[in-house]
């Protein structure tokens, strides 16, 4: 027993063992007999690679290349045939693609493409609503649509009319029924619409189907969107549509005129809500609509629920819109802090896109007036807003978060129903003054400090600070130290500077540019820049006056003092800002105040003595006075 594993060990020994030559040993197979030395050929399943490429392949008839092919179009013929049992109209699918092919080019000739359409069209009599659901047919049917005559158009419609609710949930052909509306008369479109009717809420809950109704609903009037909204707010008003008028516009006066339950609506309204919610179907403004009617009947526990689930990243994809927007602003002031956070670090890198959003940008405007995470708040909007400064500061939209932190709430850089919105809040969330519950109903839709159209100067008064607590509800920091931390602390204010110092030209003679340079030139509302950024301010001052200081040359651009928008706000800085108009008088109009004594220039001029400042006036009252003595100036009275 002990001898077999001594005699396992030298055999391992010797396997291992070199040889003289420094080569091992070759190795020999044992033969099935146990006969020593006697090597056998190796079994045909232990063959090499090699040795089967060696072997000759069996003749079997035909050559092996035309086997394969053979096989591949009997393959063909196979599939052919499967496609044929399953698809009813496959044979008129292949030829109506075949006629697509042709039609659709670019540089066909139109008589030719109106023939293949009418050959298409020929060939689809009848088999419409059959083969719009298919993938290549829904395309021909499409460019038939688009390239047809009015008759033809109308022999469409009309096959497809009673199948339209079929056809608008389905996946290919709800691009036929999208394009048919597009195309269609008014009559036809009304007709659409009414098809719609008891049917809107499902198709809304429908991935597909909601497309449709979205594109109905942006193209009806005003009565046809109200019939839409109606029958997401209640069953009754489904049966009694003819009660409602397109001046009842709001759910609010709906429930008071009808004497609805209002229980009875909340419930419906959150039964047809939820699921789309869920779902995540935002991008729709009949469904922004919706929700923003249901914000405000809803009671606290309701519009806290739906609050928090709009409070996300998805929010984004709904504030391009004029009630998504307001949603927006009801997230942002109503939202808890974590709430917000999500819904900020959700704009990262789309930051720009939605400043050029002239919706978007309220959205943003509204975070910076409320959110008191000033930290986060620069980390992912005003870092981005620096990197595209000088596209946002010409820039309609763009511009206005800028504006918002230079001169918050000003009733020049936002409208009155822009300010409403801002100023908006969810009755059943508001903790604040029955006053400011009618606002947020929209009860008011002026507050006192908006101003007349005419009264530019409103905003530097102080017109607006009665705005500012309702406005500015829902945050805690002081608004004042706000906007310190994110203009002045971020940096922002110093890059905006020097931004309005290499754009000044530019930005002075454009209707949106002049603004911002008037508020960077200013200080801002409250000095907000100085004292920090005085040196700053002054050297932007010189920029300006150096580029009124060119001489008057025929031929060329106008003259910045002569130009519209240039004039006009230069003149406001003049009568505003008596370190400017020192300035501007010593580098630009010092002895050449009677060249500039008319035509819009004449205003600047004019402006040197209409200012309050005694510095000023002291300044130049040798130089204009005889003007204004003789005629050749008039002062404002």
């Amino acid at each position: 027993m002990a001898a077999k594993p001594q005699k396992q060990d030298d055999s391992k020994k010797r396997k291992h063992a070199p040889t003289a030559g420094g080569k091992s040993a070759p190795k020999k197979l044992k033969s099935s007999t146990g006969v020593p030395g006697k090597v056998l050929k190796k079994p045909h399943k232990l063959s090499t690679l090699g040795d089967k490429k060696q072997q000759p392949k069996p003749h079997i008839g035909n050559d092996p290349v035309d086997t394969k092919r053979q096989r591949r179009l009997q393959a063909k013929e196979l599939a052919e045939a499967r496609k044929k049992r399953r698809k009813k109209h496959y044979t008129l699918e292949q030829e109506l693609a075949s006629l697509w092919e042709k039609m659709r080019t670019r540089n066909i000739a139109k008589e030719e493409r109106s023939r293949l359409v009418s050959d298409a069209l020929k060939k689809m009599k009848g088999k419409i609503p059959e083969i719009a659901s298919s993938h290549v047919s829904s395309r021909v049917l499409q460019t038939c649509v688009k390239h047809c005559t009015r008759d033809e158009r109308n022999a469409v419609f009309v096959e497809i009319r009673p199948h339209f609710i079929t056809l608008a949930s389905n996946t290919y052909a709800v691009h036929l029924v999208t394009k048919m509306l597009d195309n269609a008369s008014k009559e036809q479109q009304a007709e659409f619409i009414s098809s719609l009717h008891g049917h809107v809420a499902a198709l809304l809950r429908h991935m597909v189907g909601s497309l449709v109704v979205e594109h109905a609903y942006q193209l009806g009037n005003a009565a046809q969107k109200q019939t839409l909204l109606m029958e997401l707010y209640s069953p009754e008003l489904q049966l009694f549509k003819d009660l409602i008028s397109a001046k009842e516009a709001r759910l609010v006066d709906v429930i008071s005129n009808l004497q609805l339950q209002k229980g009875s609506v909340i419930r419906h309204m959150t039964s047809v809500l939820q699921p789309i919610l869920e779902k995540g179907i935002l991008d729709h403004s009949i469904i922004h609509r919706a929700l923003v009617e249901y914000l405000t009947i809803a009671d606290q526990s309701s519009a806290a629920d739906i609050i928090q689930q709009l409070s996300s990243p998805d929010l984004i994809r709904m504030i391009h819109t004029k009630d998504g927007s307001k949603l927006g602003i009801f997230c942002i002031k109503h939202g808890s802090a974590k709430e917000r956070k999500k819904i900020i670090k959700g704009m990262k890198d789309k930051v720009g896109k939605i400043a050029r959003d002239k919706c978007g940008a309220l959205v943003l405007v509204s975070i910076l007036s409320i959110v008191d995470d000033t930290k986060l708040l620069t980390k992912v909007i005003i870092r981005e807003l620096e990197g595209i400064l000088k596209e946002l500061l010409s820039d309609q939209n763009g511009r206005r978060p800028l504006l918002q932190l230079l001169h918050p709430n000003c009733s020049r850089h936002f409208s009155p129903d822009e300010l409403a919105a801002l100023g908006s809040s969810v009755p059943s969330l508001v903790t604040k003054s029955p006053s400011e519950v009618k606002v947020a109903l929209g009860e008011e839709t002026e507050a006192s400090g908006f101003g007349e159209a005419g009264k530019e100067d409103s905003c530097h008064t102080g017109a607006d600070a009665t705005q500012s607590s309702h406005l500015n509800e829902g945050g805690k920091k002081d608004p004042l130290t706000r906007r310190q931390e994110l203009l002045v602390n971020s940096g922002l204010a110093e890059k905006l500077i020097d931004a309005c110092c290499e754009m000044a030209e530019e930005l002075i003679r454009s209707n949106s540019g002049k603004e911002v340079i008037y508020e960077v030139a200013m200080g801002g509302a409250d000095s907000i820049l100085r004292p920090t950024l005085d040196g700053k301010l002054e050297t932007l001052h010189g920029v300006i006056a150096s580029l009124a200081a060119y001489p008057k040359m025929e031929g060329s651009d106008e003259h910045l003092l002569e130009h519209f928008h240039s004039s006009r706000t230069i003149r406001k800085l003049i009568l505003d800002s008596p370190s400017f108009a020192c300035t501007l008088y010593e580098k630009a109009l010092k002895g050449k105040c009677s060249i500039w004594a008319q035509g819009h220039s004449a205003k600047v001029v004019s402006a040197l003595l209409e200012t309050s400042s005694s510095m000023v006036h002291k300044l130049v009252k040798k130089e204009v006075q005889p003007l204004v003595d003789d005629g050749i100036l008039k002062l404002a009275k």
